[in-house]
């Protein structure tokens, strides 16, 4: 969508580990869909911003000039994705997912 805006290339959509931990987000984000309403604004609402930040993360670090200042956005990226792994298990204490979906 954006390469049909204008003909630049930001570079961070390169990075394999920024495409993995999109396919992450993505299978978080369906396997949400079966949560139940009451946990919208609790359990849904905190994997969705977390596993969101991950990325989000990595791309600013990439937008960074300086090593130390994209190391600091790597390591803030690595504690959403700790935070998002602590709420699957969360999601798996309450029965929303399987050991399966919570392996995956």
């Amino acid at each position: 969508m954006l390469n049909t805006m204008s003909n630049e290339n930001f570079g961070f959509e390169e990075l394999e580990l920024w495409k993995k931990v999109r396919e992450f987000k993505n299978d978080v984000r369906k396997i949400l869909k079966a949560f139940p309403a009451d946990e919208k604004y609790r359990l849904t609402d905190q994997l969705i911003r977390s596993s969101r930040a991950i990325n989000a993360l990595i791309t600013e670090g990439h937008g960074r000039f300086t090593y130390p200042d994209q190391i600091h956005y790597c390591v803030q990226a690595r504690g959403s994705l700790t935070e998002t792994i602590n709420h699957l298990i969360d999601a798996f204490d309450e029965g929303y997912i399987s050991a399966e979906q919570l392996k995956g």
